[in-house]
């Protein structure tokens, strides 16, 4: 652990005096990158390295680190004995919350909600795409200079079942809206109406799994969504029909999976799996019907920008002794 201060930014008409007194902020983007933080903070940039920037003793509003290991994320924890705010760059908590339990009351929970909405919705997107119009053949054809047309499904016409269905949800019904899909339904923890027609709650994924083509998995990991996708699930899914997971790998029951997709019932397209990383040899690499891309429904292009605009909104909002936006747990 180093106490080295090279990394901490200070506002230019600081004094010394006065940037002690500040709420001290850890950010993994550089700040300097940031426009428009507030000047009554000071900040110090930590992205997961061995060294820590400052004394984590000091710093008021930690914000996790983007695609570290839990243990990497959570390595400062203990020592932030003053800690206010822990903020992730993820819509998911589950690889930080564990690591909260020895905290003092009090210390408050922020995920990211709405920063990987658009990312992970065009992943989506194209998952489902890919798989239905036969794209992984056609990439192994080309590789090997071999032509072979064929005939595939498309999107239109098909009935696709969102099972998640919160903000991410409502991004990937956007994008299917202009494919002519039959019909989109969509499923959430508790019903409720939106514009665009009824949310059903999960209890009637019985009745509504055998209706659809394509059942698309953007729920948070909870202990009520561990498994969701089980054996009884995948059996209520038509024949033929797609299954794509954008949401955590133990959503769903890999054994299960494996069997479905094994006798050529069912085909899946994952963003996430169980184990994951997925180890080489694992039976899922080649299991036919299966396309899987490595937990990069986040991380692209569209990340930073959003990120860097939560991050302005919440430190402005932490700085004037707001409420904070998209708190999801405070300590206790």
């Amino acid at each position: 652990m180093s106490a080295d201060n090279s990394d901490t930014v200070r506002p230019p008409d600081a004094t010394h005096g006065s940037s002690e007194a500040r709420d001290l902020v850890w950010l993994p983007i550089p700040p300097e990158e940031i426009d428009g933080l507030p000047d009554t903070l000071e900040y110090a940039h930590w992205d997961g390295g061995p060294d820590f920037p400052t004394d984590p003793a000091r710093c008021a509003f930690y914000c996790v680190p983007y695609m570290k290991k839990p243990e990497v994320c959570a390595r400062p924890l203990p020592a932030m004995t003053n800690l206010r705010v822990v903020q992730t760059l993820t819509a998911g908590i589950d690889h930080i919350k564990p690591a909260l339990a020895d905290l003092a009351p009090g210390v408050r929970l922020c995920n990211a909600r709405g920063v990987h909405n658009a990312s992970t919705a065009e992943l989506a997107l194209t998952l489902v795409l890919a798989s239905l119009r036969g794209i992984p053949d056609f990439v192994r054809s080309q590789d090997a200079g071999e032509w072979r047309s064929g005939f595939r499904p498309a999107l239109a016409d098909k009935s696709v079942l969102i099972v998640g269905y919160g903000a991410i949800g409502s991004a990937i019904e956007d994008r299917l809206v202009p494919f002519e899909c039959e019909r989109v339904t969509r499923v959430a923890r508790s019903p409720r109406t939106t514009e665009r027609g009824p949310v059903h709650p999960i209890d009637e994924l019985p009745r509504l799994l055998p209706e659809a083509d394509v059942v698309i998995l953007v729920t948070p990991l909870t202990e009520a969504t561990r498994g969701l996708a089980g054996a009884e699930f995948l059996a209520r899914m038509k024949d033929g029909a797609l299954l794509v997971n954008v949401a955590r790998g133990a959503v769903v029951d890999t054994k299960a999976l494996l069997s479905e997709v094994e006798s050529g019932r069912l085909r899946a397209a994952l963003d996430v799996t169980d184990p994951e990383p997925l180890p080489a040899g694992h039976p899922l690499w080649h299991a036919p019907g299966v396309l899987i891309t490595p937990h990069v429904g986040g991380p692209s292009s569209a990340f930073l920008p959003r990120a860097k605009r939560l991050l302005r909104d919440q430190l402005n909002r932490f700085a004037r002794g707001e409420s904070l936006a998209h708190l999801v747990a405070t300590t206790g």
